[in-house]
């Protein structure tokens, strides 16, 4: 089984889209016997396309269920938000106006009655298949030796025990373990230049949204190689 992992993606549907582009020329060209597509969370906020990018991926699931969406913290503060408009949360504070936009909502943080009328459009504007998407995305998934999430885990404690807020937030504790996991990590959310290819982790968030690199970890039996989209 061929195996992709794309890092945080933040709205950028013109990298999601090369990328994909790239992903099927290379299974038209090599024709694997299978294979997966992982996206390890972000799919929201900061960059200018939230929508496009959730619609693309509900289309791609929708087509084959090959295509895997996890869960990353952006995608969960969207959530929180809609549930309950905080002009201090991480939606507000993290791209949630770039995000806003793209649905065609216009909310100024810093004004309570912008985010009050603000919520209630953007609550309308997200239709119930978007919202649905998003209450099921799935915290991590596992093929083989590679164990997939947004952010990491938390050294010792078993993959498959793992809190959700660790799997989508962690950061220093999983970063600093110099020890091996169970399995070779594959995550996102802490952009670097470029991939972090690690004894015990594969870090693939490349700022895609600032950046415009959007990078993909490809694991194909004992070859590992990384596969970039640019924009």
């Amino acid at each position: 089984m061929r195996l992709y992992a794309i890092g945080d993606v933040h709205g950028r549907l013109d990298l999601l889209t090369a990328m994909h582009e790239r992903i099927a020329a290379e299974l038209e060209r090599d024709r694997p016997a299978d294979w997966r597509i992982v996206h390890l969370g972000d799919y929201v906020d900061r960059g200018p396309d939230s929508k496009g990018v959730i619609d693309f991926l509900i289309a791609a699931q929708q087509r084959d269920p090959r295509m895997i969406a996890l869960a990353g913290n952006h995608d969960i503060g969207f959530l929180d938000f809609l549930a309950m408009p905080d002009a201090e949360g991480l939606f507000a504070r993290y791209g949630g106006r770039e995000t806003a936009l793209s649905y065609g909502v216009a909310i100024d943080f810093s004004d309570p009655a912008s985010v009050e009328q603000g919520w209630k459009d953007l609550v309308r504007a997200v239709s119930p298949e978007q919202r649905r998407f998003l209450h099921e995305l799935p915290y991590s998934a596992s093929f083989g030796d590679f164990f997939f999430c947004h952010a990491g885990v938390r050294p010792g404690i078993a993959l498959e025990r793992q809190a959700h807020d660790d799997l989508i937030w962690i950061r220093t504790a999983f970063h600093n373990h110099p020890g091996l996991y169970e399995k070779i990590i594959v995550h996102g959310h802490t952009p670097q230049p470029e991939a972090e290819l690690m004894p015990n982790r594969v870090n693939v968030d490349t700022g895609a949204w600032q950046t415009g690199i959007l990078t993909a970890l490809v694991v194909d039996g004992v070859e590992k190689r990384v596969l970039t989209a640019t924009g």
